[in-house]
């Protein structure tokens, strides 16, 4: 399987509620930088890891956007509190977090994502 451009893999996420998403991984700084910055087509999500923080600038449309602390297992991370991304915006650390999930506006509230849930990343579907 080819990785997508500007991307360190897929993996899939699934949500509290069962949804599964697929999930482009930024693992690297560049990656993390770049983000969905310059893209034609959104990717259904994008979860930048390692990483705390992540701003607009440069950016047209608006993202939900997710940050996320250690879950109670290996491979799962909780919700710490979700908010809209506007372009130019920036979405501040806040402690404890180790990873941050984009995706375009609307997704989280089509997967019924909110604070506290607790998201299951599948390595397996890296790479």
């Amino acid at each position: 399987m080819r990785t997508p451009r500007g991307s360190d893999g897929d993996l899939v996420i699934r949500t509290a509620h069962g949804r599964e998403v697929t999930t482009e991984l930024a693992g690297t700084y560049l990656r993390r930088l770049r983000g969905m910055l310059g893209r034609r087509h959104l990717p259904d999500a994008l979860l930048l890891r390692p990483g705390n923080s992540v701003h607009g600038m440069g950016m047209l449309v608006a993202l939900d956007v997710a940050q996320l602390v250690p879950g109670p297992d290996d491979g799962s991370y909780r919700v710490l509190r979700t908010c809209l991304l506007r372009p130019a915006g920036l979405v501040g650390a806040r402690r404890g977090v180790v990873a941050v999930l984009e995706a375009p506006r609307g997704s989280f509230g089509r997967w019924g994502l909110a604070a506290g849930d607790v998201l299951h990343v599948d390595q397996a579907a890296a790479r």
